[in-house]
């Protein structure tokens, strides 16, 4: 039995198992294969699909997309190939950005890359059978009742079906910690939680071995977990460059705009032209070339330009001062020669990462260029980057002890002794730091508290947007990443699924345009003195 119903913690507080003791427990198991199918969600995509390759395992990509309507309905898609990873990327895309969100018109499309899986009888109804739907029967004994009307109507009306353990919880005993999460995220205390809002206590990581001899009555649903996982089959192609594409003039290469802008920069940068500096520049130049950086050197000098024609302030800073290519073309001020500056700590063969340019504006002129940017190389290929808030020692120990039931009044008592500092330190933080002395955990329920507050460290909270990151990608950005809002979706800010480590594993391209209070201060000083004078 292949389990394909599968949350992590990237299943925002209502998951508990983060990827890499869910890959572990799965090598544990001696599985061949694995699904992970958070909600509404691809964060995890790409750790878990390098710690599972770590042991061997075949990663299957899915997510489990919910009602909009809170119906407790949802389709879990898996894709089978790379264009049904691309198509899941738009539909998780729409279900976050759209409030008109259908399950049922999802339904209605093609979705011949894909195997859908489903509990939903209702959501059926209307849907001929098809090679890649099936109907979903819950390893659980509550779902008895519930299984047979779906088996039932499986057979009658010619639907495949499957069974799974549906997993929110490593094992049976951390059902306490499920309901603790749930209660965070419903922004009540776990008194007050009904069954309509917990899964089964059932839902953990059981073996393999476990469901299949449950289930050995009905073998055909064990056997179609194994044939689902036989034919997904999804290339993240991690690591290879999805380099954009800057518009050159008509039969003129990236290459050579970048080659002649650059040679008219060293002319235009240096009074007297060394054979030190022509050798240099070829020699970095050819390194660019060679790795496929053309495109995005332009990209970076054409936004450094535009920012000089608006009258902007900008400075390129960071290790992109090593390159003289970048000195040349007026994207950084720091002279690569005269300072003895070494390129290969920029870019080299050898470096697994792409060269990262990091570009200051005025804070009050930031938002402007971005506008440029999206404009220039369409919204539909660039995005804002994510960065993901996670649980700390105090916000995790908060978060937990008004889940018990305390108010605000009696944690403050205890929290404002509380450092910054891992929530993995909380059982023993009277002994680790001087302003927690006092502080005695030891007795319940603080000591349950404490346990639990311990075990969500640097679990995910919400995704909110980088300070500056910006990703600019040769197709759809849905074509490689799903968007959501980030956490205020009143403010309109939408920004990729991943943060920002992902989407340098998956090759894509990303440019900091930063913000800085200072070149505003000294924007503000040049204006006075003009105004002065």
């Amino acid at each position: 039995m292949i389990p394909l119903h599968v949350h992590s913690n990237n299943t925002l507080l209502n998951g508990t198992i983060p990827i890499d003791k869910l890959v572990r427990r799965a090598a544990d198991y001696k599985l061949n294969s694995l699904a992970l199918t958070d909600t509404d969600s691809m964060h995890g995509i790409v750790e878990f699909a390098k710690l599972a390759a770590s042991q061997n395992i075949k990663p299957i990509f899915g997510s489990q997309i919910s009602s909009v309507e809170n119906s407790g309905d949802y389709l879990i898609l898996l894709a089978r190939n790379n264009a049904g990873y691309s198509e899941l990327c738009k539909i998780i895309t729409s279900r976050k950005l759209n409030d008109d969100f259908s399950l049922s018109d999802l339904l209605k499309e093609k979705l011949n890359n894909f195997f859908i899986l489903t509990t939903s009888i209702q959501l059926l109804k209307d849907v001929k059978s098809g090679d890649n739907i099936y109907l979903e029967l819950i390893a659980s004994a509550k779902e008895k009742r519930n299984n047979r009307n779906r088996f039932q109507f499986a057979r009658e009306r010619g639907f495949k079906f499957v069974v799974t353990n549906p997993v929110y919880f490593l094992e049976k005993k951390d059902y306490l910690l499920y309901k603790t999460v749930t209660a965070i995220r419903l922004r009540t205390n776990i008194d007050n939680l009904n069954e309509d809002d917990l899964a089964d206590e059932e839902f953990y990581f059981k073996s393999p071995d476990a469901v299949d001899n449950e289930w050995r009555k009905i073998p055909e649903a064990i056997r179609n977990t194994e044939y689902i996982s036989d034919h997904c089959n999804v290339d993240l192609k991690l690591n290879e460059y999805k380099f954009p594409v800057f518009s050159t003039p008509p039969n003129i290469s990236a290459d050579t705009m970048l080659w002649n802008e650059s040679f008219k920069g060293l002319e235009k940068r240096f009074t007297i032209v060394t054979e030190e500096a022509k050798k240099r520049l070829e020699m970095e130049l050819f390194v660019i070339s060679e790795m496929g950086f053309s495109n995005y050197f332009l990209i970076v000098w054409d936004i450094v330009n535009e920012a000089k024609r608006r009258g902007m302030i900008t400075i390129g800073r960071g290790s992109a001062a090593n390159s003289l290519v970048a000195y040349c073309l007026e994207i950084t001020q720091i002279d690569p020669l005269k300072h003895n500056l070494y390129f290969e700590r920029f870019l080299n063969k050898a470096r697994s990462s792409p060269p990262d340019f990091d570009i200051d504006f005025s804070w009050k002129e930031r938002d402007e260029i971005i506008k440029y940017i999206f404009e220039k190389y369409g919204y539909e290929r660039v995005a804002m980057i994510s960065t993901t808030v996670t649980f700390r020692a105090r916000s995790a120990f908060r978060e937990v002890a008004k889940a018990f039931g305390f108010t605000n009044e009696e944690i403050s008592k205890f929290s404002k002794k509380i450092p910054w500092t891992d929530a993995a330190n909380l059982p023993i933080i009277a002994e680790l730091f001087p302003e927690s002395k006092g502080l005695n955990f030891k007795q319940e329920p603080w000591k349950t508290i404490v346990n639990i507050a311990s075990q969500i460290t640097r679990f995910p909270r919400h995704i909110s947007i980088h300070p500056g990151g910006i990703v600019i990608t040769p197709t759809k950005i849905t074509d490689y990443v799903a968007l959501e809002y980030a956490k205020n979706k009143g403010l309109g800010l939408i920004v990729t699924q991943p943060d920002m480590y992902s989407i340098e594993d998956l090759g894509l391209i990303k440019i900091d345009i930063l913000s800085q209070r200072s070149l505003g201060v000294l924007r503000d000083t040049m204006e006075s003195i003009k105004n002065e004078n």
